[in-house]
């Protein structure tokens, strides 16, 4: 081995190698540099640097088996070892070696001085002149309407500045062109005198429309003013004393007039016609009235809307606004959403009032995106619903409660990817909407972004104040970090503010369960939950009648599947099943498993029909779960729950080391169960004993504990 040293040192191998390395890169810092001004494409410049790379062994061979002599480049073996010159040759590569040393240090200092910064002035004006351009195109065509102020001597009259407000918002939406900042978001800046840049910042727009209304008797004075947000200029601004009467033809002329001031240059010289649904000034206060307390989403505010807008319908029958408002409110007082009234109950009697609604005027957004939540409850009827609330959105998009309906009716569809794209939206047209950030969180955590969540939340926060929405937030990421006991005092306190928001109440149950405190979640989580609790608390008769009535009303049939196969009644969940569908295909329609279905039901189906000896359907089960369990990996989902799946999937599909490697990343994302990750499903019991697996379930029983010990609660054993 020395003696190929020597020989490689006397031939000046190294020495070639040497100076072929200073050169090639000083070439390719040349190249990189010079080419690029010149818009040279990306392939010449990978070119010549696979050349340089490529010659680099070239180099080395022909210094190996070559000579330079007196007489030329010859042949190492044909030249007389007395006659060699290589030692010369190694002293004139030396020096050549230091010239491009020099060179490059030279080219280096020149680079650094002069070159780059230079370069990075021009890149960082070539990037603003982007980022301004995008921006532009953003924001030129857009505006948000501030609350007007209430001037009135009765601050009660509150409701119908911001109505007012709300109605002319609603028209501008309708242009197409035109981007229209969320209800939600601008209200957000209601009474905070704060700068408009900055509130054109916050909402991405270029124009602000802020004003006042002053309602005295049945006169009513409205101001309104059309400010240019990057220099304060003062477009248009009017004023209008009416009679109440004669309010609609108010929001037209400011709208119109609103429109007719951005259409010479903002809207290509569109032709816009405004027009509000007219009816009885008391009838059309009380819509108002009623509309601004279905916002609040209270059992007792939606009570009270529900009254005012009967009174309104009492005055006016023919009023459809007031009808869309009246089924709206209906559905959310069911009792499985913000009221009591019993569920189908609430349905039946929101169907009649819509139904009015849409009678006396078919085109009515609202009416239209009621319907599309009507539908949503219905089981089977997903793609009514999606219709009804594509055609409301057409109409008015400005209606972000429907956008947010058309969301969770894509979900329930399996549409992940339109879901996702109109959370999306929704977030940049009304950041401050609080479904919107709620779903969008829910996106990042599916895919464990936890960063991004974190700056979601941390974007929003100083414009939420003391909201405690923010205070749920933080409990999820306590939850996603495995951070039990934190995020549960968290929710404990989102509850005291807002004993019967839904979300709260199921995020609240979330935290329970995963902690183990199974008699509270029978009283205060949602159905599922307090289902698992019963049945892990060996209520089997409450758990039962509870799963029975949910799959009796299509609601969830999940329940008494797993219920069955967990009780090793196969035979009865496939007879359950065959009653109902005559194909896995047919019921996957029914219950997309990334829709109003689930990975794990299709999964227990699976099982039982392996059980019974239904190959057919064991193979189609298994293929579908395949299917979306890989669509879920491909929108970059990662949450715990799905590699439990995954697990289940590999032990079914015969491979136990891939599930037992999905099991520990389930627990090492986060996953608990108290009762034993066997209990997911019968087909992980096989697991019972396996040092590996009790190993990984052990870590999550320690997790588990050292949780329950912060909240002050006994330690549980499997």
């Amino acid at each position: 081995m020395s003696g190929l040293f020597e020989e490689l040192k006397r031939r000046n191998v190294f020495k070639v190698g040497t100076a072929y390395v200073v050169l090639a890169w000083l070439l390719a810092q040349v190249t990189d540099v010079f080419l690029e001004p010149f818009g040279a494409p990306d392939w010449v410049i990978r070119t010549i640097l696979i050349v340089l790379l490529a010659g680099f062994p070239v180099a080395l061979l022909f210094a190996w088996a070559y000579e330079l002599t007196p007489e030329g480049i010859k042949k190492e073996k044909d030249v007389d070892r007395s006659q060699s010159i290589t030692h010369e040759t190694g002293q004139k590569l030396n020096l050549t070696i230091i010239f491009i040393l020099v060179l490059a240090l030279g080219y280096f200092a020149v680079d650094k001085f002069y070159l780059a910064p230079a370069r990075d002035i021009e890149r960082a004006e070539l990037a603003k002149e982007v980022a301004e351009s995008d921006l532009s195109a953003e924001t030129e065509k857009s505006i948000a309407v501030l609350p007007f102020v209430n001037m009135s001597e009765d601050a009660s009259n509150e409701y119908f500045s911001d109505g007012i407000s709300e109605e002319i918002l609603n028209s501008l939406a309708r242009v197409k062109e035109l981007k229209v900042a969320g209800r939600t978001s601008s209200f957000a800046f209601k009474d905070q005198n704060q700068d408009l840049r900055q509130i054109g910042e916050t909402l991405g727009v270029e124009h602000i429309l802020e004003g006042s209304v002053r309602k005295a008797g049945t006169k009513v004075r409205i101001t309104a003013q059309l400010i240019q947000v990057d220099d304060g200029f003062h477009l248009w601004s009017d004023t209008y004393d009416r009679e109440l009467d004669d309010v609609f033809a108010i929001q037209d002329e400011i709208a119109t007039a609103i429109l007719e001031q951005l259409k010479a240059h903002l809207l290509d010289g569109q032709t816009v016609i405004v027009t509000s649904t007219r009816t009885d000034s008391e009838a059309y206060d009380l819509y108002l009235l009623g509309k601004q307390r279905i916002y609040e989403r209270s059992e007792a505010t939606l009570e009270s809307a529900a009254e005012v807008l009967d009174r309104a319908i009492s005055i006016d029958s023919e009023y459809a606004p007031a009808y869309a408002q009246r089924g709206i409110v209906t559905i959310l007082l069911s009792d499985d959403s913000y009221g009591s009234i019993p569920r189908e109950q609430a349905l039946s009697q929101a169907k009649l009032y819509l139904d009015q609604a849409l009678r006396l005027d078919p085109q009515h957004a609202e009416a239209l995106a009621g319907m599309g939540l009507y539908f949503r409850q219905i089981p089977g009827e997903t793609e009514s619903s999606i219709d009804f609330l594509q055609r409301a959105l057409e109409i008015n998009p400005s209606l972000i409660n429907a956008s947010n309906w058309l969301n969770i009716a894509y979900s329930d569809a399996g549409r992940l990817e339109e879901a996702i794209a109109i959370v999306q939206n929704i977030v940049q047209y009304d950041p401050l909407y609080r479904p919107g950030l709620n779903n969008l969180l829910n996106y990042y955590m599916a895919r464990m972004e936890l960063q991004e969540a974190q700056a979601l939340i941390d974007r929003v926060r100083p414009l939420l104040g003391n909201d405690p929405i923010l205070l749920q937030f933080d409990a999820r990421m306590h939850f996603a970090r495995g951070q039990l006991a934190n995020g549960m005092r968290l929710m404990e306190q989102a509850i005291a503010e807002r004993p019967h928001h839904v979300t709260f109440r199921t995020w609240l149950g979330h935290g329970l369960l995963d902690t183990a405190q199974y008699e509270r979640a029978t009283a205060e989580g949602n159905t599922w939950q307090r289902f698992i609790a019963l049945w892990e608390l060996g209520r089997t008769e409450e758990a039962t009648l509870l799963a029975q009535e949910q799959a009796g009303s299509g609601e969830d049939i999940g329940m008494l599947v797993y219920l069955l196969i967990d009780s090793g009644q196969e035979e009865e969940a496939v007879r359950f099943f065959k009653e109902r569908w005559d194909s896995v295909d047919a019921f996957v329609v029914d219950y997309p498993p990334l829709g109003r279905g689930d990975v794990g039901t299709l999964l227990d189906l699976a099982w039982a029909f392996g059980k019974t000896g239904r190959s057919d359907h064991f193979d189609d089960a298994m293929a579908q779960s395949r299917e979306a369990l890989d669509r879920q990996v491909s929108l970059g989902y990662r949450f715990p729950f799905l590699y439990l799946n995954e697990a289940i999937y590999q032990l079914m599909a015969g491979n136990r080391q891939g599930s037992l490697e999905n099991i520990a990343l389930a627990v090492d994302g986060g996953v608990m169960i108290s009762a034993g990750i066997t209990r997911v499903s019968p087909a992980l019991r096989i697991f019972d004993g396996d040092p590996e697996f009790e190993a990984i379930q052990q870590r999550m029983i320690d997790h588990l504990n050292s949780e329950r010990a912060e909240l002050g609660l006994e330690p549980v054993e499997i």
